[in-house]
C-alpha cells in the first residue's frame, strides 16, 4: 500500500486511539490509529454523508 498523507484532529495530540483520515485525488481512507493496517475507502460522496450525519448527531447514543 502506497505511504498515505494521514491526519488526526488537532484533540487528540499523540493519543493512541483516535480516527484518522488521509484524502487523495478521489478516495478518502479512514482507519483507527489503534488499528492502523484496517483501512475503509470512501467516495467523496460518502465521506461528505458521513461527515453530515455525524454533524446531525445520527449516532449519538
Amino acid at each position: 500500500m502506497e505511504e498515505l498523507p494521514w491526519r488526526r484532529p488537532s484533540l487528540c495530540g499523540d493519543g493512541n486511539n483516535c480516527p484518522e483520515v488521509a484524502i487523495t485525488g478521489d478516495t478518502v481512507h479512514l482507519r483507527s490509529s489503534l488499528r492502523p493496517t484496517e483501512v475503509t475507502q470512501l467516495t467523496p460522496t460518502e465521506w461528505r454523508d458521513l461527515l453530515t450525519a455525524v454533524r446531525n448527531g445520527e449516532f449519538d447514543v
